[in-house]
């Protein structure tokens, strides 16, 4: 890969779904909250400018927010997926390469495009908006780093009308210049703090820093950043996603569970979706493990257990899984308990071709492996849950709260979008 690297960020992402489909919302401030009405995860330019700040709670801000006119919206991931997917798309259209990076960024190899990058840009910008709603900003560079910092002061320049392309050693020393070492992508607070105790105060030093030093003192990906600022490409894109290691399942509940069933019903449900995810990757697990949590931020007896489970051949059948996940739970479940969270580990993963059965047992028959399909393509037209095992329950008393959730407007034929 060659040329200029063009990063495609999503604004507000959550609040431009939100938007999209409630005109009502548009130039008011909206905050979209974390699993179970948590708190702030998501805000519209117009609740930044009000104060609000990522992590504010809302049970503690509730009155404050509604006297403010703040519109808010539990976390609706159902529809924040399906839009991600239809911007990806359209993306595709304007490179060959392209790596989804996050559910509202990718980067883009512009190599082909020499001369006319910015153009390009801004009808990439207008066909996204056009086609999906979704307002974007794009920041052009000779790195993935430098392509961040450009999309970050697209952003906040209004006179760049979302496109920002750093051209010049002149234009990046400028951009850089008007960074805090926290606006870089890959560093925090505290691996800010380290810096500026070593005198790095700014992202230009950073860049200016020796790569050696930086290397030894910190990490090797920290060198890379401090090379990519001064416009040294370290990072390829990542065009196709490795497999992943292991895949976790797990949510808070609405209310604190005490009794099994719940909380079985939960675990079973959380394999269903650990699983869908396993057998989308062509993948078998070898374990399954499941864990426990009571809430921490109360002053109850605490229990944080964690139980795995080997399996004789690896699998990636929903019903062999579930009664792993099962076995696991019942040796760490204990009455008297007030749990509050619980997950599902699925590890020791391998490819699905390459199981190896023993004398007494065999991989995943072709039987099974049709049942499988056949389910997941069922939940995929119907929607998810359509055809589930009998132990995830039907009442769902463990589920998590979303009072203020929109409805799911793409995905289900029930929440099409009604017009009066």
């Amino acid at each position: 890969m060659s040329g200029l690297i063009a990063l495609v960020d999503c604004n507000n992402f959550y609040a431009s779904c939100e938007r999209l489909f409630d005109p009502t919302l548009r130039g008011k401030p909206v905050v979209v909250l974390s699993n179970n009405d948590g708190c702030a995860i998501a805000r519209s330019n117009e609740a930044k400018a009000l104060g609000i700040k990522m992590g504010d709670p809302w049970h503690l801000n509730r009155a404050a927010w509604r006297r403010q006119g703040v519109r808010v919206r539990s976390s609706n991931y159902t529809l924040y997926g399906d839009l991600s997917r239809r911007v990806m798309t359209v993306l595709g259209d304007f490179s060959p390469n392209v790596e989804v990076y996050s559910i509202d960024e990718a980067f883009l190899d512009l190599t082909g495009f020499e001369g006319w990058e910015e153009a390009h840009a801004r009808q990439l910008r207008s066909r996204v908006l056009a086609w999906t709603g979704i307002p974007v900003s794009v920041g052009i560079a000779k790195t993935k780093t430098l392509a961040k910092a450009a999309n970050h002061h697209a952003k906040r320049n209004a006179a760049c009308a979302g496109v920002f392309m750093i051209k010049s050693e002149e234009a990046r020393l400028e951009i850089l210049g008007r960074l805090q070492l926290t606006d870089i992508w890959g560093i925090g607070d505290r691996l800010a703090y380290r810096l500026k105790a070593m005198g790095i105060e700014s992202p230009v030093a950073l860049a200016e820093a020796d790569a050696e030093t930086i290397r030894k003192t910190f990490s090797v990906v920290l060198e890379r950043t401090a090379r990519e600022l001064k416009g040294e490409p370290c990072q390829e894109l990542e065009l196709v996603n490795p497999p992943s290691k292991s895949i976790c399942a797990s949510r808070s509940f609405g209310a604190e569970q005490t009794a099994f069933v719940p909380v079985s019903e939960a675990v079973a449900t959380f394999v269903a979706r650990a699983s869908e995810k396993l057998r989308r990757q062509q993948l078998v697990a070898g374990t399954v493990s499941v864990f426990l949590e009571t809430n921490t931020f109360k002053a109850v007896k605490q229990y944080h257990p964690w139980a795995t489970v080997s399996l004789p051949v690896a699998s990636a059948d929903i019903r062999t899984l579930t009664t792993a996940a099962q076995n696991a739970l019942r040796m760490i479940f204990k009455q008297g308990y007030r749990y509050k969270k619980a997950g599902v580990l699925l590890d020791d993963l391998s490819a699905a071709g390459c199981v190896q059965g023993d004398f007494w047992s065999e991989p995943d028959s072709p039987q099974s492996q049709a049942l499988m399909r056949a389910m997941d393509r069922l939940n995929k037209v119907w929607g998810r849950g359509t055809v589930k095992t009998a132990s995830c329950g039907t009442r769902e008393a463990w589920r998590l709260r979303a009072d203020l959730m929109s409805r799911r407007y793409t995905t289900r034929w029930d929440e099409l979008l009604r017009v009066t």
